[in-house]
């Protein structure tokens, strides 16, 4: 016969059990919940007028991405810790990335990112123990890298298969469609991807591939957002607007002067044109400019004894874009697109910086000054407006403007006068300031009636990069 106080005593021993999982079970919820909590990633999505983006619960998301394109390759985990962490501090929200740069593509670690070359048979193996080298391969190191941009609030915006490959005629159909289907499986529960389909190359050679693959990703997984990375000095609306998987254009403009554009548009510098285009085609699509020159490479690209672009045309190619239409811009620089590594040697384009010290490159933190100012004012209803402007001019004389109902922005690149139509917004004044787009700061210059035409001169010299938005608004 059982006693009493042996009852008793088991009654207690399972109370304590009872209590020990039950606190482990909170302690669990707790822990997801917190890693819910800070992992968690706004859907983006097309805003309803079709121009810009948003997140899910309707607010504006403003394109300001970094091309970090050879970061899977060259950069072992904690550079990868150290880029995204920088990348975010200076208020990006998305990498441009290449996932698969050439068939023989290793990592940092030695590990290749397909069997024999074959784009159809990614080389994956089990585990991803990143505490051991051994028990990881590319695709873990991918996957790494996706956790760490997703605490930093970062989208990884991956090139599938850079275009090289393809136009050497080293990847066919069938395995193009092998490759997209591996990825849209591997990557279906990723919140923080965005795929540019492409990659610096033209859609229409190996249109059928750059179709197939772009159909394969938006089918499978609708939430993410799609789009083609194409060739300099063109746009993928060029060949892919009216595709149902394209949910956003993108344009490259390039690395070259006016006197180096040898294409048929010859738009040269003027970077706001694609987006002029793109903006009244039907059905309506956001634009970016993904690929404009880079910080710290030389003009035209291959001759390194050109000077080289710096953060004046930087700021050019961004405010140009976004007050065309644009919704967002990427920024580039020619040290940190290819991670070159801390040595002396020479790598692509003349790159002698270590892609560390890179990081500050003034570009690079002025970027944020320009997606701040366009956040300030009601997002959705801006529009571009050049009749703001009375006194346009051409090539660097050219002043960019864009509106909303109470608010116009005309930016300025090199310190000259302008003239403005009034009236463009509503109200019988309007208060007028200087904003200086290197370092965010404003001035207010003072009120004025919304009438007539009206001339406004920055400070400085009329010089190339001494660049200013005048902002007006509504009294």
């Amino acid at each position: 016969m059982i006693k009493t106080n042996q009852i008793l005593s088991v009654l207690a021993s399972l109370s304590l059990l009872v209590g020990v999982v039950s606190c482990k079970e909170s302690k669990k919820e707790q822990v997801q919940e917190e890693r819910i909590d800070k992992a968690g990633m706004p859907k983006i999505e097309v805003s309803e007028n079709g121009h810009y983006f948003q997140t899910d619960d309707g607010k504006p998301f403003f394109w300001l991405a970094d091309t970090g394109w050879l970061a899977f390759n060259k950069l072992n985990r904690d550079e990868i810790k150290t880029y995204f962490k920088d990348r975010k501090e200076k208020e990006y929200n998305i990498i441009q990335i290449m996932t698969v740069h050439s068939l023989g593509v290793a990592n940092v670690y030695g590990d290749s990112a397909l069997v024999a070359k074959d784009l159809s048979k990614p080389l994956v193996t089990e585990g991803n123990d990143f505490n051991d080298e051994e028990a990881y391969d590319f695709w873990d190191h991918v996957d790494y890298a996706l956790d760490v941009a997703e605490e930093e609030g970062l989208f990884l915006a991956m090139v599938p298969v850079w275009g090289s490959p393809v136009s050497a005629g080293e990847v066919t159909l069938e395995q193009a469609k092998a490759y997209a289907n591996f990825l849209a499986e591997r990557y279906k529960d990723r919140e923080n991807i965005i795929w540019l389909n492409g990659g610096d190359t033209f859609g229409n050679e190996n249109t059928e591939i750059w179709k197939a693959i772009g159909s394969i990703l938006k089918t499978a997984n609708p939430e993410r957002m799609v789009t083609f990375h194409p060739r300099g000095r063109t746009d993928s609306s060029d060949d892919f607007h009216n595709e149902t998987w394209l949910d956003f254009n993108m344009f490259q403009s390039g690395h070259r002067r006016y006197d180096q554009d040898d294409t048929e548009r010859a738009y040269g510098q003027d970077n706001y044109k694609y987006v002029q285009v793109d903006f009244d085609l039907k059905p309506t699509k956001p634009t970016v400019d993904g690929e404009p020159s880079y910080e710290g490479i030389p003009q035209g690209l291959h001759d390194t004894l050109q000077p080289l672009w710096n953060d004046d045309d930087l700021r050019r190619y961004a405010y140009w874009s976004v007050f065309a239409g644009a919704a967002g811009f990427t920024y580039g620089n020619n040290h940190i697109m290819q991670m070159h590594e801390n040595h002396n040697k020479p790598e692509a384009y003349g790159s002698k910086k270590y892609w560390v010290e890179a990081l500050d490159d003034p570009g690079a933190g002025q970027m944020k000054h320009l997606k701040n100012l366009i956040l300030e004012f009601p997002y959705f209803e801006r529009i571009p407006d050049e009749s703001l402007v009375a006194n346009q001019g051409e090539k660097y004389d050219y002043k960019a403007a864009t509106r909303g109902e109470n608010y116009a922005l005309i930016y300025v690149y090199n310190g000259k006068p302008v003239s403005v139509n009034m009236g463009k917004i509503k109200g019988d004044e309007v208060d007028a300031t200087w904003f200086n787009p290197r370092n965010g700061e404003k001035t207010k210059i003072g009120a004025f009636k919304n009438e007539g035409v009206q001339d406004f001169k920055p400070s400085g010299e009329e010089v190339d990069g001494n660049d200013w938005v005048l902002i007006l608004t509504s009294k």
